[in-house]
């Protein structure tokens, strides 16, 4: 006899779900025995068990963003529901396709107080684009499919309760009565097009453009070769935002990767001297980098119709999918004569490098620059690596010194910016892409988080992942950087210790215990041959740098604001202010250094 806990297993299988991110308990019990029996009879889906709901909801979403699939996540009833939120926030704030699946007690205990009995609908409303309490067999398969449907229409998290007494009921084809939907498991097509008047007046904006910058966001996975193309005819320059770095491969001269604090200087370039901004698949969040009103013609593409014209004072906003629309308005771009704007940005993006390059090779006298080791990192990621990052000053190190080539992926929790998903993202990238290098790059602050217990997840699955190349790089400074320099620069306060030291804790350690292989690099110089047994080991690596708390993650422009809260917190006591103005200064002559060289055509900048 199968029961409703049959069909949505069965039910979630037409919707192309093969693996799901799940935590059991007893408000979900008789539909965990289902799941058990189907993985007994060969008929189930891959249940990957971490240690934490709030893991499982972290990793639905990132397998939803490396994938484009929609993330499935199971948790039990009120306690194990709670814990799936933060998740489903990072999937909503992202945009991304995820389905909840969460345990209820019975019906007759609805609204009675009784224990693990919460609101579960007034809990998710806030973040789901669908919400449903299954409360009848009847009901089951349009509540299932319209949470998919919804999910990937609406690109965001979708929830499903289904209380315990429901869950072991038999299950009945819904039949042609009133009250009763009867629906299809069929996704829906979202190559959306605009109309052909709108079509024509993009293309007639662009070609009217003399500087032309393409702000590409995640939006625009999967169109890489209508962006490129669309940019060659256009002579634009191309920048991504940090969700949109494995978009335009890095080798793409005129791409000068990401823009804002952790951006670029050739970005800044851009966005201040651009005449044509096209906004492709992003909801860029940081007005202040973006051009001033009525300096550049603007028009915006996605598939979020609340997000368009939501960041800058847009001429034209288009309601479709990237890849489809620039595929129609490519035809009617116009090939410029004129390349002077895509070389300069070029240009201007070699001089850079060069300076990333000398900010990497800084020395400092607490610790090992970060730089350095994600730099290194960059330089020997294989083909199709895949990269995640926490949102700490980690972000900064990924945005700054990693390039992501053809066929290669990184992401990290964007909007959200939550410090621990990097850990997560990870691990559901190398259930996703078992045949592929991962490495996560993360803080010791977020990896105290949701890092090291994740370590034991990943000795539970090794052996099913055919290359378990796996290397984790823990930035270990001891302290909540990323903070503490927020703490700084936006507030003027100096760093308050008791809240943002982070205890010192033996990684690599905590890695060999677990039968991994743990590297401690202490110094600079040990830094590259770290790096090489990481890459050189085909198993799990852990790399415990020893890092300097003091190096200053700079913006491509010291604003007054910046320099002037930072004096401040350092006028207010800050504990590590001679640290600070020392390796601050010592990075910001390196910059200035380079850009001379650059300027003068010496030292391969030009």
């Amino acid at each position: 006899m199968a029961t409703v806990s049959d069909f949505v297993i069965q039910r979630i299988k037409e919707w192309g779900v093969t693996r799901v991110f799940g935590y059991p308990g007893d408000g979900a019990g008789e539909f965990d025995g289902a799941l058990g029996k189907a993985e007994r009879d060969g008929t189930g889906v891959q249940y990957i068990r971490p240690t934490h709901e709030e893991i499982c909801g972290l990793m639905a979403t990132a397998h939803a963003k490396f994938t484009g699939e929609v993330g499935v996540c199971i948790a039990t009833s009120s306690p194990g529901a709670f814990h799936l939120l933060n998740g489903l926030y990072d999937a909503q704030m992202d945009n991304q396709p995820v389905v909840a699946i969460v345990g209820q007690q019975g019906l007759n205990a609805l609204g009675t107080f009784t224990m693990q009995e919460s609101n579960l609908e007034r809990v998710f409303a806030d973040v789901a684009v669908y919400v449903q309490t299954i409360v009848s067999p009847e009901q089951a398969q349009a509540v299932v499919d319209t949470a998919f449907r919804t999910a990937l229409v609406r690109l965001g998290p979708a929830v499903i309760v289904i209380p315990h007494d429901v869950q072991g009921m038999k299950m009945v084809e819904p039949a042609p009565e009133n009250w009763v939907s009867r629906s299809s498991a069929i996704a829906p097509s979202t190559a959306v097009v605009p109309p052909e008047a709108e079509i024509l007046a993009a293309a007639r904006l662009i070609n009217e453009g003399k500087k032309v910058t393409f702000l590409v966001g995640h939006g625009a996975t999967g169109a890489t070769d209508e962006v490129l193309e669309a940019a060659r005819l256009a002579g634009a320059g191309i920048i991504t935002a940090l969700r949109g770095k494995q978009v335009v491969p890095s080798d793409v001269p005129f791409h000068t990767q990401q823009l804002g604090l952790l951006g670029s200087l050739p970005s800044l370039h851009q966005i201040t001297d651009c005449d044509t901004l096209v906004l492709l698949g992003t909801n860029y969040p940081y007005g202040q980098f973006l051009p001033k009103t009525g300096q550049a013609r603007a028009v915006q593409i996605d598939l979020k119709p609340e997000q368009l014209g939501l960041r800058y004072p847009t001429e034209l906003n288009l309601w479709g999918d990237v890849r489809a629309t620039l595929a129609a308005i490519i035809p009617h771009l116009e090939a410029k004569p004129d390349l002077s704007w895509q070389q300069k940005v070029a240009t201007e993006m070699v001089e850079w490098e060069n300076e990333m390059a000398a900010q990497a090779e800084l020395t400092y006298d607490d610790g090992v620059n970060p730089r350095r080791v994600i730099h290194e990192v960059n330089k020997r990621l294989p083909a199709r690596a895949i990269v995640t990052a926490d949102a700490g000053t980690t972000a900064d190190w990924y945005g700054h010194h990693i390039r992501l080539r053809d066929g290669m992926l990184g992401d990290l929790s964007g909007r959200l910016a939550t410090m621990m998903a990097s850990m997560p993202y990870a691990i559901a990238a190398k259930f996703a892409y078992p045949e592929r290098t991962v490495v996560c790059t993360i803080g010791d602050g977020a990896f105290q988080m949701l890092g090291m217990n994740e370590l034991i997840t990943i000795k539970k699955y090794l052996s099913s992942w055919s290359n378990p190349q796996l290397i984790i790089v823990v930035i270990h400074n001891n302290d909540l950087g990323q903070v503490s320099w927020e703490m700084r620069t936006e507030d003027g306060n100096p760093v308050w210790r008791t809240a943002q030291d982070v205890e010192s804790v033996d990684y690599a350690g905590w890695a060999e215990l677990l039968g991994f292989t743990g590297i401690r690099v202490r110094d600079d110089s040990e830094v590259e041959a770290a790096v090489d047994a990481a890459f050189s080991t085909q198993g799990v690596t852990l790399i415990d740098a020893y890092c300097s708390r003091n190096v200053p993650p700079l913006p491509p422009h010291i604003t007054f604001e910046f320099a002037k809260n930072t004096a401040k917190a350092l006028l207010k006591g800050d504990p590590l202010a001679l640290g600070v103005v020392r390796d601050s200064a010592e990075a910001l002559v390196s910059e200035g250094v380079e850009r001379v060289k650059g300027k003068l055509g010496l030292g391969g900048g030009a």
